[in-house]
Formats: structure tokens, C-alpha cells, sequence
């Protein structure tokens, strides 16, 4: 069998998975089969997010390399029937279709890992189905077994080549797809990422840090007012990188499929880069501290406050210095390129199709 997996997370988890997965599968079909797993990269939605289109340029590609099953794991949310997917199976043709964002951001190689074997297994059982015939491949039960999973089984039309689906149900179940969205896209390589607004965060933080007005303004602030300015700054960083590098996405077309595509992408494009700017929130922090540690003098502190350094202005000026500077970090974000900040907030396969809309609406407006 073969897991076609697409670049970045996916190739990473089916390339774990095909080191483990064969003693795991003879282990728990009980038959004394054998199993070959091998992992193969592939961008296999490159040009299309249809599940029947991908279902079937699987079961070509199958057919040419000659394998029994193939399995494939995509990073991208897919709609079935205005549906957010799962997973799709179909046995007669010895395929199934994974959506990683489904299972959600935690604990994602178990639960991937968990519903390949279940797939498998179920594909195995079943070489071929009689035309007219219901598939007799048994569901999916691991990790969709229990009555609070947000995931569900869904319709298929007698046309389709799936003819096993699972879907994502609920706002838990938008929740937990939202958050493999995000961790697909990983928000904390917008920290190296965004190497000149950092730049500018830490020269901001820098000469703030030894300003005498900053001193006196950072004592004088109350902890609800503090808290405030983080959040403010925080926000107007995120704002700033979205609206800047153009993140935001409107759908193409009217129809509420797209819609509830283009809402579910902005919601991950403001978790993943707000994730990202926490992250250097905190980074910034740590750094003003060390640099006040080192640099502030008892004397000269207390000539210009009237009162003696203590530990709780380190805290207060570091949290107040780290919020100035995260505003001049998102000033600084300027200067990166549209394209690098995409590189920093997106994974390949997003970049890919966040491309490719774009020389669509390019070509549509050449027409």
C-alpha cells in the first residue's frame, strides 16, 4: 500500500507512519498478513479541492503503479456536499481520502495514525464490491467512536466514487478543524520569519528601555491598563500583517460553500498570525528584561521616579516596553515583503493555494 502524502506536515507524519504502521496492521488484522507501507510526496491538490476529483486522480495513480491501497493526507479542509470532510473511503476502488485538519491540533500522529489503520482495515476487508452491492467494509470507529465526536458519518450520492464518508459536525467539531488549520500553518515560524520587524521590535524595546519618561509612565500604570496596552498592541500587530501582506480572503463566489470556506480561512489567518505575534510578544519580554537587568541603575531610577528600583518596576517597565515595541514592530513589518510574511504565516501547501487564487482573480481581470 502506498501513502501519498502532500509536502510539509503531511509527508512528515507518512513517512513516521510507514515505519510503524506495517507491524501494526499485521498485529491487528490477525490473518498473518503481510504489510508493505511507502510513503510517497506528493501535491496532489494542486489545481483542485474537489474530493471527487482527488478521489479519482487516485484511483488512477493507483492503477498505474499497481498498488492494492492507497491512503492520502492532505493539510487543506476539503467540502463534501457543503460539508467540512474528514475522511472518504471508497472500497471498491482501494482508496481513502484524510483531511489532518479535522483530527484537530492535538496529539495529530496518534489520532492520523489511528485512522489509517482503521481505513486500511476497512479497505482490506473488502477487495472488491458487486456492482449495485453495499460496501462491506466495516466504519471507521477509531477516533470517531464515541457520541461525542464531532465527527460523524455523511451522505454519498450513488455517483460518487467515496462510498464511506466522515464529516466535521458542530461548532466543537469547526473548532477542532479550525485549530489543525492552525497548527498546519505553525505560527511560531513567524517569529524568524519576520526578521526586520523584529528588528525594529528589539531597537523600539531597546531605547525605550533606558527612556526616563517610559520609567515614570510604566510605575504609573495600573496592572487593568497594562493589560490593555499588551492586548492593543498585540491586536495591532496582527491587524497591521494581515491587512499589510493582503492575508485577508474574500470568497470568489457567492454560494455559502464558499463563504463558509473563506470565513473558516480568515479565522485560521487570525488565530495563526495572532499565535505568531504572542509568541513575540513573550519573546520581547524575556529580551527587555535581561537588557533592564543589565542596563538600569539604582540611583539614576530613582532620581528621575523619586522612589528606589524595585523588582516589580523591572516587571511593570519590561510589560509596558514590551507593548511599545510590538507597536513598533508592526510599523517595521513594512519593510518585509508580502511574500515573506505569507512564508512566515502559511505552510507550503497554503502558500500554494493562496497562489494560485491569486492568479486566478489575475487572469479573471485580464478577461
Amino acid at each position: 500500500m502506498a501513502l501519498l502524502a502532500e509536502p510539509d506536515a503531511p509527508a512528515e507524519i507518512a513517512q513516521h507512519m510507514a515505519r510503524i504502521l506495517p507491524d501494526r496492521l499485521a498485529e491487528r488484522s490477525g490473518e498473518g498478513k503481510r504489510f508493505e507501507v511507502k510513503a510517497v510526496r506528493e501535491p496532489l491538490t494542486a489545481g483542485t479541492q474537489d474530493p471527487s476529483t482527488l478521489m479519482h486522480r487516485m484511483v488512477e495513480r493507483k492503477s498505474a503503479e499497481n498498488w492494492d491501497i492507497i491512503v492520502a493526507l492532505t493539510d487543506l479542509p476539503l467540502h463534501a456536499q457543503g460539508r467540512m470532510l474528514a475522511v472518504e473511503v471508497s472500497h471498491e476502488h482501494g482508496v481513502a481520502l484524510l483531511c489532518l485538519p479535522a483530527l484537530g491540533a492535538l496529539r495529530l500522529r496518534r489520532r492520523a495514525q489511528q485512522v489509517v489503520e482503521e481505513a486500511v482495515l476497512s479497505l482490506g476487508s473488502t477487495r472488491t464490491i458487486r456492482a449495485g452491492s453495499s460496501p462491506s467494509g466495516r466504519p471507521l470507529t477509531r477516533p470517531f467512536g464515541g457520541r461525542l465526536s464531532p465527527v460523524h458519518k455523511g451522505p454519498v450520492d450513488e455517483e460518487e466514487t467515496a462510498d464511506l464518508r466522515y464529516i466535521v459536525t458542530g461548532p466543537r467539531g469547526h473548532l477542532k478543524l479550525l485549530g489543525g488549520m492552525v497548527r498546519a500553518n505553525q505560527p511560531w515560524r513567524l517569529v524568524p520569519g519576520l526578521s526586520k520587524a523584529l528588528a525594529a521590535a528589539l531597537a523600539t524595546g531597546a531605547i525605550a528601555t533606558v527612556n526616563s519618561t517610559v520609567w515614570s509612565l510604566a510605575g504609573a500604570l495600573s496592572v487593568p491598563r497594562l493589560v490593555i496596552a499588551m492586548v492593543g498592541s498585540i491586536a495591532i500587530m496582527t491587524g497591521w500583517l494581515i491587512v499589510d501582506a493582503q492575508l485577508w480572503q474574500r470568497a470568489r463566489k457567492e454560494s455559502p460553500e464558499a463563504l463558509q470556506r473563506a470565513r473558516l480561512y480568515n479565522a485560521s489567518t487570525v488565530a495563526t498570525v495572532g499565535i505568531g505575534v504572542i509568541v513575540c510578544y513573550a519573546g520581547l519580554m524575556v529580551i527587555n528584561l535581561v537588557w533592564a537587568l543589565f542596563i538600569l541603575n539604582d540611583q539614576v531610577f530613582a532620581s528621575f521616579t523619586q522612589h528606589p528600583l524595585q523588582a516589580t518596576d523591572y516587571w511593570t517597565l519590561t510589560w509596558f516596553v514590551a507593548s511599545v515595541a510590538t507597536v513598533g514592530g508592526a510599523l517595521g513589518s513594512s519593510l518585509e515583503s508580502d511574500q515573506a510574511v505569507r512564508a512566515a504565516a502559511y505552510s507550503k501547501r497554503e502558500q500554494e493555494r493562496r497562489e494560485m487564487l491569486q492568479n486566478d482573480k489575475a487572469d479573471q481581470s485580464k478577461s
